[in-house]
């Protein structure tokens, strides 16, 4: 598509709308976590103790990740309200639409990405 066209208001209104349904999604689910750690249920067996508490452990890490999407989610509608959305913020190139479908957060291009993981991988940063 020409560079003027991308990310034009027809495609804002679109990723706008799957952030914020993404950020509702979010915010349920940690409702949700919270009712299910407040139902607390006495098991006298130590097994079934230690199996409860392993998956509040799991949903909890589970929690944590979707914790700091929330907050990429959130930077990422900040991004379309300041009119920043869809560009590298490493080369102010077009992260492509492609992309941004297949991850709505991501504020690198695919090459910025690849280098910035390949200079990880090099100096363990």
């Amino acid at each position: 598509m020409p560079e003027k066209d991308y990310m034009n208001e027809r495609q804002l209104e679109f990723f706008r709308n799957r952030l914020t349904e993404m950020e509702a999604q979010l915010r349920h689910n940690a409702g949700q976590t919270t009712e299910n750690l407040r139902e607390s249920t006495v098991v006298p067996d130590p097994a079934d103790r230690a199996t409860i508490e392993e998956e509040h452990a799991l949903e909890l890490r589970t929690r944590d990740r979707e914790r700091k999407l929330l907050k990429k989610v959130q930077a990422a509608i900040k991004r379309i309200d300041d009119g920043e959305y869809g560009w590298c913020e490493e080369t102010g190139e077009p992260i492509g639409v492609a992309r941004l479908l297949a991850r709505p957060t991501a504020t690198l291009s695919l090459e910025a990405q690849e280098r910035r993981e390949i200079k990880q991988k090099m100096f363990g940063d």
